[in-house]
């Protein structure tokens, strides 16, 4: 089939069974693949009030029909699951070659139940699968794994994804690394896969992905990789500086949250930008397969050779644990690849653990600007080693011990990553409504707000808002579902997604097809996080993004204003004042009716 394995994989890991189905062709029409196959097996075959950690929850490995096409930035893939973190249904995006690589072993998706009674891998091998013994593997980091399994295979080239010492010691936070430097990383899907005593997935094949249509598929090829090497964002900044590129703008407009959200601007921003990573540690450029942008960053320090840190990285390990030092930030993150945690969660958990210091609220001393310290608090998570066992459980559940919630910055108990909200109307809301908790993935206003992509938009202005958030978690979605990199969506819009998949796979998609889809993906995960409990109350931000006004540059008095936001956003969305999806809407959708039912 054009575009697709045509062929779902089934792994009960209780049984050590694996069991394959083909992929219903009413799923691809309605969902795509991706995180849209993912939310819907999720509906399918788990109770929302299922324990994250344990065997009843299902993880779900997914990729699209894009991902292996051929079409730049084509090579994405999901991890969908219950988040141990947040109790939301959460989805994690990462690149590099897995997506592919599965898809030429020959799954569209892997679904993994069930827990093994001793650590195992399971390998995807050119149309079978193989559930194999991983006991050696367990406390090996991400890239021992790598290498071992590598070399076990006598394959440098089988992509292999896993987890390090954090997941397996279900780290709330732990993420699920490919090719070493890639990361499946937030809402703590490493955790859940350790929870099952899954060290890796491995997939390696020689299939290939066919398309429908070969003629139009080369004229889209080649008008797409002119339309991102135009942008100034997609062709310019991100190729030149990374995405560390943001690190002085968004410093510049006074929304670079610094020392846990309690001030937006850092004076010593310039110390660990992408144009000072440059000048100092930058070797060279890397990408994801099929990648025409390369943002990926080679940097060098010490005579160590390593893959540099994105933006949210040098954020979260900068400043927003008020550190200007390159270097340590470049060894943080290379311990949370090893380790396998989420950059973003990691620092903001210590970030919050430093303003709990500060203020006295707990003994240990951790203090903002101690670079050593925060490396060292770094592996402490990984490995919950002393403190660090606390604070392997998140900024939420840490400060909440502590006494002080409010001090976590986080949305729905996952951290918030790298623009401060309160000079940012929309990009607040796509935080509080975010479906899978405190994010910027899932609807980057960040583009029109800041970067003037698709236009430019006023970020203290609360007008229009909720319809634009309402679009681009959509748009969002889709793009997740396609196998396709978010960063195609600087210069390419709804229209070009769909003659995108359309191409590939011989369907009919225009511009109001692809944001219909995402709409019922998104609908999908809202009714499953209504369904675990969550309320009108949860879609919100810290109590200090409302109540305490930024007091510098021109976003200076403002907070982020919840009201009557949230209601214009749930009337656009045709939800109730509660923020249920309403029986209306759901047939609209073509959602089932055995998801109508909502506490």
């Amino acid at each position: 089939m054009n575009g697709y394995a045509e062929k779902i994989l089934y792994a009960d890991l209780t049984r050590e069974q694996t069991m394959e189905e083909p992929f219903p062709e009413e799923w691809r029409r309605a969902y795509i693949g991706g995180r849209g196959l993912g939310v819907r097996i999720l509906d399918d075959l788990m109770s929302p009030g299922s324990d994250p950690l344990g065997p009843d929850n299902v993880l779900v490995f997914a990729t699209g029909p894009v991902a292996g096409s051929g079409l730049p930035l084509g090579s994405r893939y999901d991890v969908v699951t219950k988040s141990p973190l947040t109790g939301t249904l959460t989805s994690a995006n990462s690149g590099g070659k897995f997506g592919t690589s599965m898809k030429r072993a020959g799954y569209d998706a892997v679904v993994i139940r069930g827990r093994a009674q001793r650590p195992v891998y399971l390998l995807l091998d050119d149309g079978r699968a193989e559930i194999r013994d991983a006991s050696e593997l367990w406390g090996l980091t991400t890239s021992e794994t790598t290498a071992v399994i590598q070399n076990d295979l006598s394959d440098p080239g089988a992509s292999v994804a896993c987890i390090g010492p954090s997941g397996e010691r279900l780290v709330r936070i732990a993420g699920i690394v490919n090719e070493t430097s890639r990361a499946a990383g937030r809402g703590g899907v490493g955790a859940v896969m350790g929870s099952k005593n899954l060290k890796a997935l491995v997939a390696r094949g020689s299939g290939r992905c066919t398309v429908a249509d070969r003629d139009r598929f080369l004229a889209l090829k080649k008008d797409i990789t002119e339309k991102i090497r135009a942008n100034a964002i997609s062709g310019g900044g991100l190729p030149r500086f990374g995405t560390a590129v943001l690190v002085n703008i968004v410093n510049e407009n006074y929304i670079l949250p610094t020392r846990n959200f309690q001030t937006a601007h850092f004076p010593a921003a310039e110390n660990v930008s992408g144009e000072r990573m440059a000048d100092t540690i930058l070797t060279g450029k890397m990408g994801c397969q099929a990648c025409v942008i390369q943002c990926g960053r080679d940097v060098e320090v010490e005579g160590k050779r390593t893959a540099g840190p994105e933006y949210e990285t040098i954020w979260a390990f900068g400043p927003d644990c008020g550190i200007d030092d390159l270097a340590a930030v470049v060894e943080a993150n290379n311990l949370c690849n090893d380790l396998g945690l989420d950059t973003i969660s990691t620092g903001s958990t210590i970030a919050c653990a430093m303003e709990l210091s500060e203020k006295g609220y707990i003994d240990e001393e951790i203090r903002f600007g101690d670079a050593e310290r925060m490396v060292d608090l770094v592996r402490r998570i990984g490995y919950r080693d002393g403190i660090g066992d606390e604070l392997a459980e998140g900024s939420f559940r840490f400060a909440r011990r502590h006494g002080h919630p409010e001090l976590s910055m986080s949305v729905k108990r996952q951290e918030l990553p790298a623009y401060d909200p309160r000079g940012l109307q929309g990009h607040g809301l796509a935080y509080a409504t975010s479906v899978r908790g405190g994010d910027h993935v899932y609807a980057y206003l960040i583009a029109p707000e800041v970067l003037g992509s698709p236009e430019k938009l006023d970020p203290y202005s609360s007008e229009g808002k909720a319809v634009w958030t309402k679009t681009f978690q959509d748009l969002t979605a889709f793009i997740d579902s396609s196998g396709s990199c978010l960063f195609t969506s600087f210069p390419l819009g709804a229209a070009d997604y769909g003659a995108m998949v359309s191409a590939v796979t011989g369907y009919d998609i225009d511009a109001g097809e692809v944001l219909r889809i995402g709409e019922r993906i998104w609908n999908m995960q809202k009714i499953f996080n209504l369904k675990a409990g969550c309320t009108r109350e949860d879609d919100t931000l810290p109590p200090r993004l409302l109540w305490e006004p930024l007091t510098e540059g021109a976003p200076k008095g403002r907070v982020w204003e919840r009201e009557p936001l949230l209601d214009e956003y749930y009337q656009a969305r045709g939800w109730d004042r509660e923020g249920r999806p309403t029986p209306e809407k759901l047939r609209d959708l073509g959602i089932g009716q055995e998801a109508v039912p909502l506490p």
